[in-house]
């Protein structure tokens, strides 16, 4: 399997987190990131990163200004989630959950029982 194939090989099964939150994180942390790291970040093709760029900012999470040849990205952090479980959880206490839990990975692995 070559490194494209790798970086874009689908997951079988649920995850914790959508694409659509792992876009969100990316561009939070990064927000001049092009979209062919955006993709390999999050383990997507571009295609897939450019339809749910697109629903985030139809929907009011992000928004972009033209840098040059580049996309500089705005996160609205006040904006609530989306499903009525979370309609009281902003953006922002999101990525501050997913800040503090990369944060965390740069120290070692706790074992597993």
């Amino acid at each position: 399997m070559g490194p494209m194939e790798e970086q874009t090989a689908s997951h079988t099964g649920w995850t914790f987190l959508t694409n659509h939150a792992r876009v969100l994180a990316a561009v939070a942390e990064n927000r001049q990131i092009r979209m062919r790291d955006l993709a390999a970040h999050c383990r997507l093709t571009e295609r897939a990163v450019q339809r749910i760029i697109t629903d985030l900012e139809d929907a009011g999470y992000l928004s972009h200004t033209r840098q040059g040849r580049s996309n500089v990205y705005a996160v609205d952090p006040s904006k609530i989630l989306r499903h009525p479980a979370e309609a009281d959880v902003s953006v922002a206490s999101l990525l501050a959950v997913l800040a503090r839990d990369d944060a965390g990975r740069t120290t070692p692995a706790l074992p597993v029982a």
